[in-house]
């Protein structure tokens, strides 16, 4: 049986053509609402979890305490501690994950049809009856921290943490999720439950599916494996509008290549002009070696191996951000040319031909994601946080295909404002010091 679930893992599934691809929305009993493909050709369903709120929703002075609370949601459960949980699962051929991020924590679970019951009597079993036992507290916190004293010596971290919180000041988003290594030991058991009461709860929740699953039987298994959940948790923080001024913060750090983190406030998932920023950002730095800012900071000077940027949507803020490294002597030299580059998209919007080659590079891509029942039902769920209609995955493409030069030139000078954007830069810049502001 292992094997046999190996071997499902480890294909790649035939999947039926996007347009073919039909999501059903089933309701339990209860009134917990999930988005199912069904896809029978092989015995084995993927379910996505995710509850809104994540490590945002740590308590002052807790940071960290959603995160650990995680990372022990495998580490025992019910009657089992965390050697008999593991046995178990093994003896399933079950696959049990769990994460978190800002704004959500996630559980991916993938079975066998033939063992769904137990499996999901298992993943039930994690999630209403966790044991937080503190031999495994110990372990997980060491862990833990163990990641925290690595953070302290890696640049991309350093500038990442830098920049969030330059960006988001005091609100979570402004430090890290893990929390610091003051934070996490002060941690103790009643923490960890008060995180996984106010975090897994029924107000928050979204569940996906696809696989050997019908309608019928994943409507019948979520009243049981999620109605004994909280049925409310903690709050949301607020939201938070981001205010930078153009400039550079300059951390020394000892090595060779320094790391810059770039950006100012971004553009909501539901902005009417979402999509066209989203063209924007592929012609600018996101589409890889066709972007704008790979081909003049690293093919036309060798500057960098990489730059790119993205816009990154939080449910409380949202960013346009990008990422470059460079040498020492360099990197004044690569952040000059982003810049500019900033500020003549921002005038000039993008040209015919970029957005054609955008717009290909997107609607082609956009096909590949759906290559298999864990893809289809990540893809699902986040459809679902997102807001997006349930036959997003049929129209995305045509939204895509909508925006006009117009459209891209309008929101380059809405969104890209070289007045505002910041750089983060850790290392041992030539020709950089730290400017006023934020």
């Amino acid at each position: 049986m292992k094997y046999l679930l190996t071997c499902v893992l480890s294909f790649l599934m035939v999947t039926p053509a996007l347009a073919e691809i039909k999501i059903q929305e089933v309701t339990s009993p209860g009134g917990i609402t999930a988005w199912l493909v069904q896809e029978p050709s092989l015995p084995f369903v993927s379910l996505e979890i995710r509850f809104r709120g994540g490590a945002s929703l740590d308590l002052p002075g807790k940071r960290g305490a959603t995160n650990l609370m995680v990372g022990l949601l495998e580490e025992g459960a019910g009657d089992k501690n965390a050697q008999a949980f593991a046995e178990a699962r093994e003896d399933l051929a079950a696959s049990l994950g769990y994460s978190v991020s800002d704004d959500a924590l996630s559980v991916s679970a993938r079975f066998l049809t033939e063992n769904q019951d137990q499996a999901v009597a298992l993943l039930r079993e994690s999630l209403v009856a966790p044991r937080f036992d503190a031999e495994s507290i110990q372990r997980v916190k060491g862990q833990v921290m163990s990641g925290l004293r690595s953070d302290v010596t890696d640049p991309d971290e350093i500038a990442g943490a830098a920049f969030d919180k330059a960006m988001f000041g005091d609100h979570p988003y402004g430090s890290k999720l893990a929390g610091t290594l003051e934070s996490v030991e002060a941690l103790s058991r009643d923490d960890l439950v008060d995180a996984w009461k106010g975090a897994l709860a029924q107000d928050r929740v979204y569940v996906s599916a696809a696989g050997d699953i019908t309608p019928e039987a994943l409507a019948g298994l979520l009243d049981g494996l999620l109605g004994d959940l909280p049925k409310t948790g903690l709050p949301q923080p607020e939201d938070i509008t981001v205010q930078s001024t153009a400039g550079v913060t300059v951390i020394p750090f000892d090595t060779p290549q320094s790391v810059a983190m770039f950006g100012h406030e971004g553009l909501a998932l539901d902005d009417p002009d979402f999509f066209a920023a989203y063209v924007m950002n592929v012609v600018l730095g996101g589409g890889g070696f066709e972007a704008r800012l790979m081909k003049e900071v690293r093919e036309k000077r060798g500057l960098t191996y990489g730059v790119y940027t993205y816009l990154s949507n939080k449910d409380h803020a949202d960013l346009m951000v990008g990422r470059v490294a460079s040498a020492n002597d360099r990197i004044a030299e690569a952040i000059q040319v982003i810049s500019d580059e900033w500020a003549k998209m921002a005038e000039g919007g993008v040209t015919q031909a970029e957005l054609d080659q955008a717009k290909t590079y997107m609607t082609g891509s956009y096909p590949l994601r759906f290559d298999g029942n864990g893809p289809i039902a990540n893809i699902l769920v986040g459809m679902q946080m997102d807001g997006y209609p349930i036959d997003y995955a049929k129209t995305r493409n045509q939204r895509v295909e909508a925006v006009t030069l117009e459209d891209v030139k309008r929101v380059s000078a809405r969104l890209l404002k070289p007045e505002s954007l910041r750089f983060v830069v850790v290392g041992t810049p030539e020709g950089l010091e730290s400017t006023p502001g934020q």
